[in-house]
């Protein structure tokens, strides 16, 4: 009859830790489930595993309200026809994206009751889509760093290696969503945010290329470096994720270059023999050469097999003078402070402070940010070196898009980080 009755019945009858949106909607499909089962069934495992058992404290906050929307999608019926894109799907939200009916805190005590004027752009396209959002995640606080540690969520842990960070800053997502705590998530990605924690949950995440996905009502940490995207377990998620998610919106004007070039829908370009004459470039520099990276290295050159079978050609490459185009490019401490004070301005008059300079006065923030705020009271874009900064970054765009002509290149790959996640800070405010 489709209902959950005891925890075996619904083991049989879904595997809610491989569960995809394909899967979810094929279930709805031949009548094994409901939404509110879908979000029940989540709810339960967040239960069993956020605050108990390995107590992955990957979540600051769920949804009260998510069941009240899953029992309205059952109301309205669930044939094919009337689903939407991501019909209810379990969306985990790190914890720096508006929301209107619940508190936004970018992991601060500050921030900790906070609660938008509105949903952020993304966060709307999600819910037209009928994504229902389960929970908002742990990250590092106000996104300052990559070990996913806040004044208000405390220390993630890594599902993988309860000793270890999940990455960051937006390792609450990606806890979140390889513990099966949501089916897809949200991050941003400032330096290495997304693509820090995908790497060290085993997940499939896309910082967007530079205008394709809004960023307005999302606490910023940097307008330049500032990025957002999907956090997924499987590539086909993301690309479906991906296509909602896109678009023009006029409060974040950089989404005025990518507007014209939105294909219908990314879904159509998954291809399992996609590799089959890709030309793919192994960015040799980035490879450690001593004992503490020969994990990383025996995992990245298996991929690299892996892709050599699957029919691409892999060249070991190098970028003229990388190391000095890499140095001392990050802008976002010379654009901290008006970014963050334009976003606290947006929240009206019940913001609870006015600019980073009161934020920081209160103190009330993990001692683990404290010199990345303090960096951005100091620095201004007055500083003749920010724009020196936004020149180098320009010369490396240059260099790596020769790199891609020369070697006539599809890709590029490199480790996301030469050694293994850090071990876990278990240290609260």
């Amino acid at each position: 009859n489709g209902e959950w009755t005891t925890q075996a019945d619904q083991a049989a009858t879904f595997a809610i830790e491989k569960a995809t949106i394909a899967g979810i909607d094929a279930a709805f499909d031949d009548g094994r489930m409901t939404c509110v089962e879908v979000i029940q069934a989540h709810l339960r495992r967040i239960e069993a595993y956020d605050d108990r058992g390995p107590a992955l404290n990957a979540l600051i906050t769920i949804n009260d309200g998510a069941l009240a929307v899953a029992a309205e999608f059952d109301r309205q019926g669930m044939t094919a026809p009337t689903r939407r894109p991501l019909h209810c799907i379990p969306v985990i939200l790190k914890d720096n994206f508006d929301t209107a009916d619940m508190p936004t805190t970018g992991g601060s005590v500050t921030l900790a009751r906070s609660v938008p004027l509105r949903d952020a752009f993304v966060v709307r396209k999600l819910r037209e889509a009928g994504a229902i959002v389960l929970a908002k995640a742990n990250m590092t606080e106000l996104a300052l760093g990559g070990i996913t540690v806040s004044s208000l969520g405390g220390q993630t842990r890594n599902p993988y290696d309860l000793t270890r960070t999940p990455g960051g800053s937006s390792g609450g997502t990606g806890a979140a969503i390889a513990a099966s705590f949501g089916v897809i998530g949200t991050g941003s990605d400032t330096g290495q945010s997304i693509r820090s924690p995908a790497s060290a949950d085993s997940l499939v995440g896309l910082r967007a290329t530079r205008g394709l996905i809004s960023r307005s009502g999302v606490i910023p940490a940097s307008t330049t470096q500032d990025e957002v995207g999907p956090i997924t377990r499987t590539v086909e998620d993301a690309a479906r994720m991906l296509n909602v998610m896109v678009g023009y919106d006029p409060d974040d004007p950089v989404t005025a270059f990518g507007a014209q070039r939105i294909p219908p829908t990314y879904s159509a370009f998954l291809d399992r023999s996609g590799l089959q004459g890709a030309r793919i470039g192994v960015l040799t520099q980035f490879f450690g050469r001593e004992p503490i990276h020969d994990e990383v290295n025996r995992v990245t050159e298996a991929a690299i097999e892996k892709m050599t079978s699957a029919g691409g050609t892999l060249v070991r490459i190098t970028i003229p003078e990388l190391e000095r185009l890499t140095r001392n490019i990050q802008v976002a401490n010379y654009e901290a402070k008006p970014a963050f004070d334009s976003y606290l301005a947006s929240l009206g008059p019940s913001a609870p402070v006015r600019s980073l300079d009161e934020f920081v006065a209160r103190g009330a923030f993990h001692p683990s940010i404290r010199a990345s705020l303090q960096a951005g009271q100091r620095a201004t874009r007055d500083d003749p070196e920010y724009k020196n900064r936004l020149l180098r970054r320009d010369e490396l765009r240059s260099a790596v898009m020769n790199a891609f002509a020369a070697n006539k290149l599809d890709a590029i790959l490199y480790p996301h980080q030469r050694s293994l996640v850090v071990p876990s800070r278990e240290e609260h405010v």
